[in-house]
């Protein structure tokens, strides 16, 4: 199944907000490269970890705790390059 990255940056900008229960929040009003965690959507640890398992359920592709969890979750473009750069597990 080939997708481009906006169509897998809208997907994620969606799963961010269901899954995360953030109601009111309008996907498209996500920024790409705007932080997901801090000053931006000010996620918190539990959310990543709530985060990391629905990409890993839907996507197939595994996102590990540490620096490398911080790296691909810095933004929804980081999320997207991650997904798309690395193997599904599945």
């Amino acid at each position: 199944m080939s997708r481009t990255r906006e169509t897998l940056r809208t997907e994620l900008k969606a799963l961010i907000v269901r899954e995360l229960n953030l109601e009111g929040r309008d996907p498209a009003s996500i920024v790409d490269d705007a932080p997901l965690f801090g000053e931006g959507l000010g996620l918190d640890s539990l959310d990543a970890l709530q985060l990391a398992m629905s990409i890993e359920e839907q996507y197939g592709v595994r996102i590990p705790e540490g620096p490398d969890g911080r790296t691909a979750f810095r933004s929804v473009d980081a999320l997207a390059e991650w997904i798309e750069t690395h193997p599904a597990t599945k």
